[in-house]
C-alpha cells in the first residue's frame, strides 16, 4: 500500500515514515506545498497524510486537488491546528479523517488501514478471487488455503493488480505505484518483467490459475475470470 506523507517537520516526518515502512507501507514524502501537489497530481496513492500548515501553501488545497483528480485516494489530515473550523473545512473538502497532533503512531496505522479498506476494498479485510485469497493488513496471500511466500514488491504488485482487476494497467502506472520515486532510475521493462515472472511462478506453483495477462505494448491485466 502506497502512502504520500506531506509533513514539513523533519523529526516527525522521519518517525512517521520509518514506522509506516516497518508496518509494510511504501512511503513517499513531500516537505512543501508545490512538491506535494506535483506528486499528488502525477502519481496514484492509496492514501495521503497531509498537514494543513505547509511552506509555500496550504494543505487544504491538496485535499481539493485530490478530490477533483483522484477521488479514490484516501486522505487523512494530520495537523496541530485543532480548531473545529479547520476540521470541518478539511472534511467538507473531501478529507476522510482528521488526526490532531500529537498522536500515537499505532492509531495512525489503524486509521490508514481502515480507510484503505473502505475506499478500495469495500470495507473488506479479505480480497477473494476464486482460489486466490489476499489479506492486505497481514500481507498474506493464500491459494486454496496454502500460504504463498511473496516478497514485499511481489505482494504490492499482486495487490495493485487485484484491486484494479479486469483493467489494463500500463507498465509505467504499475512501476510508479510500486516503486514511486525510484521509478525514474529503473529499466522499467526488464525490472517489471522479472518481478512479474517470479510472481506468476509462485502463484502457479501453489495451483493458482494464471490470471495475470500480458497486454503487449501496453501493460498487464488481472483477469477475474481465467
Amino acid at each position: 500500500m502506497k502512502v504520500l506523507l506531506v509533513e514539513d517537520e523533519p523529526e516527525l516526518r522521519r518517525s512517521i515514515r520509518m514506522y509506516l515502512q516497518e508496518e509494510g507501507f511504501l512511503v513517499e514524502s513531500a516537505v512543501d506545498f508545490p512538491t506535494a501537489l506535483e506528486k499528488a497530481e502525477i502519481q496514484a496513492y492509496d492514501a495521503v497524510l497531509v498537514d494543513i500548515t505547509l511552506p509555500k501553501g496550504n494543505g487544504l488545497d491538496i485535499v481539493r486537488a485530490l478530490q477533483k483528480g483522484n477521488p479514490l485516494t484516501g486522505v487523512i489530515i494530520i495537523s496541530a491546528k485543532g480548531s473545529l473550523e479547520d476540521k470541518v473545512m478539511g472534511l467538507e473538502l473531501g478529507a476522510d479523517d482528521y488526526l490532531p497532533k500529537p498522536f500515537h503512531l499505532p492509531e495512525l496505522v489503524a486509521r490508514l488501514r481502515a480507510l484503505i479498506r473502505r475506499k478500495q476494498h469495500n470495507g473488506q479485510r479479505t480480497l477473494q478471487v476464486e482460489e486466490l485469497r489476499i489479506i492486505p493488513d497481514d500481507k498474506l496471500v493464500e491459494v486454496r488455503g496454502e500460504r504463498v511466500d511473496l516478497t514485499l514488491i511481489q505482494f504490492e504488485l499482486l495487490l495493485f493488480l487485484v484491486t484494479n482487476k479486469d483493467r489494463v494497467l500500463s507498465r509505467s502506472a504499475i512501476v510508479e505505484h510500486v516503486w514511486g520515486d525510484m521509478a525514474e532510475r529503473m529499466d522499467h521493462d526488464n525490472f517489471l518483467y522479472s518481478h512479474m515472472k517470479n510472481l506468476r511462478r509462485k502463484l502457479e506453483e501453489k495451483g493458482c490459475k494464471d490470471r495475470i495477462g500480458t497486454i503487449y505494448g501496453l501493460g498487464y491485466r488481472f483477469n477475474s475470470q481465467a
